[in-house]
């Protein structure tokens, strides 16, 4: 379900957008099974829907992770799916920048496990949907979108929170057996 709905509404509007989010499913499918099994497909659901937002149809506010979970909403898909695409990889910052913070807690940042999994498949993805390290992700965003643009003042900001999420994930992933996914 989640595959379909990102596909149908990413997968012909935004090639490279595609690759990406089919990377980053890639990764939370890997990792998923470090989770208990309604958490593993959760992550999965949400790392392919994390970047709906930026679809034409969807984009109303210019700001994916708040346009994503409005639309997961109206589809009638569950609040938690919503929250986690609203929040993925420390979107709290950047809605500040953006003056949408009261729009966007209307979801809760559950701050879990599944969440920083969410975060570490996201930006251990390259915008191509290859595997890198979160420290070349940020390199990467911040040359995609220049010094002055807002996406860039929040990178930088959210640097400890992204990283921190990020190497708390591979610490787990090791505990379960899984280090060959951390980069």
């Amino acid at each position: 379900m989640a595959w379909n709905l990102a596909w149908d509404t990413l997968g012909g509007s935004s090639p490279r957008r595609w690759l990406h989010v089919q990377g980053v499913g890639a990764r939370a499918s890997q990792a998923a099974p470090m989770l208990a099994p309604p958490e593993g497909v959760l992550l999965v659901a949400a790392a392919l829907l994390h970047d709906i937002g930026y679809a034409p149809n969807v984009a109303l506010t210019g700001f994916h992770p708040l346009d994503g979970a409005r639309y997961l909403q109206t589809q009638g898909l569950p609040e938690r799916l919503c929250a986690l695409v609203a929040h993925h990889s420390c979107a709290r910052m950047e809605a500040e920048l953006r003056c949408l913070s009261v729009e966007l807690a209307a979801w809760n940042d559950e701050k879990t496990e599944l969440r920083d999994a969410l975060w570490w498949a996201d930006m251990t993805t390259t915008p191509d949907g290859r595997p890198t390290n979160v420290h070349d992700r940020i390199v990467e965003i911040e040359r995609r979108y220049g010094p002055h643009d807002v996406v860039t003042t929040f990178i930088r900001q959210a640097v400890p929170e992204l990283v921190g999420a990020v190497e708390r994930t591979e610490e787990r992933l090791r505990v379960a057996g899984l280090g060959h996914l951390a980069k």
